[in-house]
């Protein structure tokens, strides 16, 4: 069930409280007891989780630069690693 939040225009209460999508929205105040009470609207917090979003959504030189530093750092890696096995194998 979601949380919303109201607010109370006669006394200045805001409280939260789980209501159901079906359910009518609240117009009563608990505290004073008049029908002022109306939701609050707030914008919603988006986290993106992982690596990804940046490389392959988010097309900006910030992301590519990132994900070609990558790419340089796996040829390298790979490249030392073969010239240690040609040069353990000749011995």
């Amino acid at each position: 069930m979601p949380v919303y939040t109201y607010h109370c225009d006669n006394c200045g209460v805001q409280f939260d409280r789980h209501r159901k999508f079906t359910d009518q929205p609240l117009t009563r105040c608990p505290e004073c007891g008049q029908r002022s009470v109306h939701k609050v609207y707030a914008s919603v917090g988006i986290v993106f989780k992982g690596s990804g979003f940046y490389a392959t959504d988010h097309k900006s030189p910030s992301g590519q630069t990132a994900r070609n530093d990558k790419k340089e750092e796996s040829k390298e890696s790979k490249s030392s690693k073969s010239s240690k096995s040609s040069e353990s194998g000749s011995e």
